[in-house]
């Protein structure tokens, strides 16, 4: 079932704001370090924002989806509609997602659902995809035609818990990562969780269900790979202290392909000499030279979970939920969504973006968010984060109160790009679904975005390039 709304009636443009410099003001949204260019760049063809982004947001008269005056949002699933092959309704929490590119200028879809036990619609199982049939998480794909009409909606990969983000490939394939490390017999498992799944988008079952265990058991979040070099970045979103860690997986075979990633490889983890918590840099522009991997003992995590084991003497790096991971330029860059001196981190934020450069071994703070003491401006706990293709970032806010996807212009201009408006809470205490999974489509011409609850996948299209 698809919907389909145009933005026409604009309504006050309280929901953007103008990035301040680095001056301290208790006001800012965002600061920034330096130069950003490859981060701001787009794509070859693509032309400059405006200083404004694309204006104010516009009431959606459905109650979906407020966007500017101009853009239009198709929804192309929802949890709970039959999915399209039959094998069951479409699965709930709609998380992390990618758009790759298929033949004949179709677009695959691969979407993520954080699933737990307790799951409200479970992914349904199907023979060659399952890993494990107590897991309730997994993957479903949607093909889209040139013009984005749905072609086809199936499962990818059933069994797996709690799918959160992931990553895509250079050779066009989904990194799904499982955000827990609970144990076989825990929640009722009858294999271990806790691993990174490939999938492969246009046909499942080339990819089947096969845990990379090589890459590690923790508490996954995110993954960007080096396209020269092959190497892995993921991200560990751990809920309590110690919080999680940094990692590159180096591949027995960095030439890439389907299935390659089953090889093997060596798991490191990030140590910043003298930095034992990230969260205790606060200014933007800080870097660090001579940034040291040191391998991880027990990758499979069989008695101790890796941020818990021993990395020598020097101890390793620690930063409280790390999140969003992508490959920009000749950087990757991962997120810190907050950090809670009450929780244990050495001290407060709202949301940090981290650039690491191998060639040079430097980490830089480059980014730093909020707060913000208005639910309709641009603050805290930034979330899965992607590059727009006409420059500059598009980025999930999990924070309190109204959810937004913000963007952030190559002028330094938030701007608000959409709003979402389905309440699953009441009149008097309102819940607002989180945003995840926003992605574009390989041409640039559409957004891709998820509703967490109620599950919602939109397609977003209008004047990108104005």
């Amino acid at each position: 079932m698809s919907e389909a709304r145009t933005a026409r009636t604009a309504q006050p443009s309280a929901t953007r704001r103008q990035v301040l410099a680095r001056s301290g003001a208790s006001v800012a949204a965002i600061a920034f370090a330096g130069s950003l260019s490859e981060l701001f760049a787009g794509t070859a063809a693509a032309q400059s924002l405006g200083e404004q982004g694309y204006g104010p947001l516009v009431s959606d008269p459905a109650g979906l989806l407020d966007l500017p005056e101009g853009f239009r949002y198709k929804v192309l699933s929802r949890e709970g509609d039959p999915l399209r092959s039959g094998e069951g309704r479409v699965p709930s929490n709609h998380d992390g997602m990618a758009a790759l590119e298929g033949r004949h200028g179709r677009v695959h879809l691969v979407r993520n659902h954080e699933n737990r036990v307790t799951a409200k619609i479970p992914v349904p199982t199907v023979e060659g995809l399952t890993y494990d049939p107590m897991g309730k998480g997994g993957c479903t794909a949607l093909t889209l035609d040139h013009r984005g009409n749905v072609l086809s909606e199936r499962v990818a990969i059933a069994g797996t818990a709690v799918n959160c983000a992931g990553g895509h490939t250079p050779w066009g394939t989904w990194l799904t990562c499982e955000e827990t490390e609970d144990k076989a017999g825990t929640n009722g498992y009858t294999k271990d969780h806790g691993f990174i799944f490939e999938v492969d988008p246009e046909d499942p079952h080339r990819s089947g269900a096969v845990p990379l265990t090589a890459m590690g058991r923790f508490q996954h979040e995110a993954v960007a790979i080096d396209p020269r070099r092959g190497v892995v970045y993921e991200t560990e979103d751990a809920f309590e202290k110690p919080f999680g860690l940094f990692y590159r997986f180096l591949p027995d075979k960095p030439e890439g392909g389907l299935g390659s990633l089953r090889a093997g490889g060596t798991l490191q983890a990030m140590r910043v000499p003298g930095v034992p918590d990230l969260s205790a840099i606060q200014e933007t522009g800080a870097s660090f030279d001579g940034i040291e991997w040191v391998d991880v003992p027990d990758p499979l995590a069989a008695r101790t979970p890796v941020r818990l084991q021993d990395f020598g003497p020097k101890g390793i790096t620690h930063a409280q939920k790390l999140e969003g991971c992508y490959w920009g330029g000749s950087s990757v860059y991962f997120v810190s969504s907050f950090a809670h001196s009450a929780q244990g981190s050495a001290a407060d934020h709202f949301g940090q973006i981290w650039r690491y450069d191998p060639n040079s071994r430097r980490l830089t703070l480059v980014i730093v968010f909020g707060p913000s003491t208005d639910v309709q401006l641009p603050g805290e706990e930034p979330d899965n984060i992607c590059l727009a293709p006409s420059g500059g970032l598009m980025v999930c806010e999990d924070g309190e109160g109204a959810q937004h996807v913000f963007g952030v212009t190559r002028k330094g201009e938030v701007y608000a790009m959409a709003r979402g408006r389905q309440n699953t809470g009441t009149a008097q205490k309102p819940a607002w679904g989180e945003f995840a999974g926003v992605t574009f489509s390989p041409d640039g011409d559409t957004m891709y975005v998820n509703c967490y609850s109620p599950g919602t996948t939109f397609a977003v299209t209008g004047p990108w390039h104005r």
